[in-house]
């Protein structure tokens, strides 16, 4: 675009194509708002989903509940879904409520900047082409830049690495030698599957974590042909679902935490190796830090060519690991599972609203924080979908609460014809404040974790989790709230 050109204009643009995203673009369309469009730097739809094709790849909770209310998927092939079917779920959304004319793909955006004079949000776009927008809907959520660990040498190693969010398929497993540095929730997942290919798997382990279990049998025909017919049957299982994670997801039944300890603890006793079971068994309260779910995982340390290493990591060299005591595990290929910058949300890009305060700045001192977890003060017509303090239960479901009370919003910007809305920083502050009160009395996010930093900003501040129920998040974010909010008129 030349200097001179105008820039494109739209009502709202949402920056992302998972299913933030892809949520926000139905509902505002069945709002009657057409004029919108949605970057995203991958090549297709999907968020997460799109890129992470490891080995065994699947969601962690139930399908009947982790896919859109408005768009029940009547025959799951498994309780858990795996990535390929979450992937079509999501290219059939796209599909089926007409959001292709709306996509713009391999498109990432470098820039957005509040225009105060225009009222109105200036984005640029990675190849340097400009967009303006009234109102800009960050779909980012929280899984965007890849950690990589702060171990030295990681280039100096001679073999293939790579990290697990980007899985190089065209890499042959078969007969190697690999080291899995980090026991995340993808490593969970692949390493039962690459277990059986490979010629020896070594995995480093910093803090034991619990794996409890994950019952993932796939449906029978019967049964397939039972949720066909009987929608309702789909209806009620995603009920009881939503139930379980609704109870599950504050941590304060004692009961039921100490019953999912003992069903890890029981997983891990079928390890064979004392040694290994007890390198395995984690000393803190199941909670603390990220569950991880699988029932495929403790059984691989009962193989021959699987080896678990709890000694640090000194540094990788040309060959290999080499830990603390000097040893040098020689592999052909190195996995980083060290999963995502969790703690950035809408900070993976360069964001400034008012006075020229970039939110980079505006969070450089607490962390992330917003108003609901949805839209942050100084920074109008900005929403976030999976935004602070918003993980809880099924992500799936809280997005489905945060796009209506962003779709509320803009309705009631039309109907009152205002050019912008702009949360006030006192009821921001507030909002958090009390949002941290109620975090610090989870008794299981004040335990000592081993140093685990995804649910918490460097400033020690807890910035991912809600800690309430799903239900009272539907209630927070349906009371009316236009008094939280600076406004002004459109001209």
């Amino acid at each position: 675009m030349s200097a001179t050109q105008t820039p494109t204009h739209h009502r709202v643009i949402i920056i992302g194509a998972g299913g933030g995203g892809l949520c926000m673009g139905i509902q505002l369309k069945k709002a009657g708002i057409d004029d919108f469009i949605m970057l995203d730097r991958a090549g297709g739809v999907g968020g997460t989903w799109y890129w992470n094709t490891y080995p065994g790849a699947e969601c962690d909770v139930q399908s009947h509940l982790y896919s859109f209310s408005f768009e029940p998927k009547l025959d799951w092939s498994r309780p858990f879904a795996g990535q390929a079917e979450i992937l079509e779920y999501m290219n059939h959304c796209a599909d089926k409520y007409g959001l292709r004319p709306h996509l713009r793909l391999n498109t990432p955006v470098g820039a957005a900047r509040w225009d105060e004079a225009h009222a109105r949000w200036d984005v640029e776009t990675g190849d340097g082409n400009r967009l303006t927008a009234d109102v800009v809907v960050s779909a980012l959520g929280m899984f965007n830049n890849l950690v990589w660990p702060e171990i030295p040498g990681i280039d100096d190693f001679a073999g293939e690495y790579f990290h697990s969010a980007r899985w190089n398929h065209d890499y042959d497993l078969t007969g190697k030698r690999v080291g899995v540095v980090g026991i995340a929730a993808s490593a969970v997942q692949f390493v039962p599957e690459i277990v059986k290919k490979v010629e020896h798997v070594t995995l480093y382990q910093r803090t034991a974590n619990w794996v409890v279990p994950k019952p993932n049998t796939p449906y029978e025909q019967t049964e397939l042909a039972h949720f066909r017919a009987h929608p309702e049957a789909v209806k009620a299982s995603r009920d009881e679902i939503y139930q379980t994670w609704n109870t599950l997801c504050t941590f304060d039944d004692k009961a039921v935490l100490a019953e999912i300890e003992r069903q890890g603890l029981e997983r891990i006793a079928t390890v064979r190796d004392a040694e290994t079971r007890a390198k395995l068994t984690p000393q803190h309260p199941f909670g603390c830090r990220r569950p991880l779910f699988s029932d495929n995982y403790y059984w691989i340390f009962n193989e021959p060519n699987v080896e678990l290493v709890t000694t640090p990591i000194d540094h990788v060299g040309a060959r290999g690991v080499v830990t603390a005591d000097g040893a040098c595990n020689e592999v052909d290929c190195l996995i980083y599972s060290t999963g995502f910058e969790t703690t950035t949300y809408l900070n993976a890009i360069e964001v400034t609203g008012r006075d020229g305060v970039s939110l980079r700045e505006a969070w450089a001192e607490e962390g992330a924080q917003a108003y609901l977890g949805i839209t942050t003060a100084g920074f109008p017509n900005l929403f976030m979908l999976y935004g602070p303090n918003t993980n809880q239960g099924c992500i799936l479901f809280m997005i489905e609460r945060q796009v209506d009370y962003v779709v509320r919003q803009l309705q009631r910007m039309e109907a009152e014809k205002l050019a912008w809305i702009d949360v006030k920083p006192e009821v921001m502050h507030a909002f958090n404040d009390e949002l941290q009160k109620a975090l610090a009395a989870v008794d299981v996010w004040q335990a000592a974790c081993g140093g685990e930093f995804y649910y918490r900003s460097k400033s020690g501040r807890m910035v991912t989790q809600w800690p309430h129920s799903m239900d009272a998040f539907v209630a927070a974010t349906t009371r009316p709230d236009a008094d939280a909010y600076l406004s002004q008129s459109a001209a």
